[in-house]
């Protein structure tokens, strides 16, 4: 069996349990639609193979054993256009559950850390961006990574800078809470009041306190090392998403952006999990 075979193979029953319509049949019948499973199957493997919509969509023409994995035939595929209506109607909501799901695959240690960094917007073109008043050149991506099995448990997407990391860090630590053990995050996110809102959901914040007085390095001195240190498990993972599925976002508007990350890190999960 080919990695591209074992990828859908994954992908197929978590968008199954994710959208729920696992029973019914993959292509229209009787003037329906497609099944949901079967279209953010077809959003995954585009997203996988890095290609646009009509790429994707010749390509499966000319693999029958990938289109029968989902429950397709090369005559049933959607169109291009009809690929890209439908990827609008996949709401972030189920993203984020088939982002948990799929780092279900890795049994998750725990133990995470979270980082942020930036994707590209600027694959449209310069006519375009002027046109729609397209200023916002970079995505910021915070992510948060099991820091044993590299995982990715939770992503937030924003087009604006304001606001603080360590606020950011709160509202996605409690969106976790009961799954998480520790939090380890660099002196980016050394708040005391992230540190008490962890405490109160039971998580251990493994947070570096900067040095503004003596004080501050018996705090630092009674962190735990070893944890601590795997916060750079996020550098690892942000870096091997954008090696291997690029650093930009083929999306144009926002919304789809998000998704679209969302979506390259469920990949990421998957595609992890069948090559371990």
């Amino acid at each position: 069996m080919t990695q591209i075979s074992r990828f859908i193979s994954e992908v197929v029953p978590v968008a199954q349990v994710v959208t729920g319509d696992g029973d019914e049949s993959a292509a229209p019948e009787g003037g329906g639609g497609f099944a949901d499973y079967a279209l953010v199957s077809l959003h995954c493997l585009r997203i996988y193979l890095d290609t646009s919509y009509r790429m994707t969509i010749d390509l499966l023409k000319e693999m029958p054993q990938i289109t029968g994995e989902i429950g397709l035939s090369a005559a049933d595929l959607p169109s291009p256009s009809t690929l890209c209506k439908a990827f609008d109607r996949i709401e972030m909501s189920v993203c984020r559950v088939l982002l948990r799901q799929s780092a279900q695959l890795h049994d998750p240690s725990e133990h995470a850390a979270i980082d942020a960094t930036f994707y590209e917007r600027s694959a449209a073109s310069r006519h375009y961006c002027q046109r729609i008043s397209y200023r916002v050149q970079k995505l910021k991506v915070t992510k948060l990574v099991d820091t044993e099995t590299q995982a990715i448990l939770d992503v937030h997407c924003s087009t604006t800078r304001e606001g603080s990391d360590a606020d950011l860090a709160e509202q996605i630590a409690r969106r976790n809470a009961g799954d998480l053990q520790s939090l380890a995050a660099d002196k980016g996110y050394d708040k005391q009041s992230l540190r008490e809102a962890l405490r109160e959901i039971d998580i251990r914040p493994l947070i570096k306190h900067r040095i503004f007085a003596p004080y501050d390095h018996a705090h630092n001195a009674r962190i735990d090392k070893q944890r601590y240190n795997q916060r750079s498990m996020t550098e690892t993972v942000n870096s091997a998403v954008k090696r291997s599925l690029g650093f930009a976002v083929r999306a144009r508007s926002w919304f789809r952006e998000f998704r679209e990350i969302a979506l390259m890190c469920v990949v990421y999960n998957i595609k992890r999990a069948v090559t371990q």
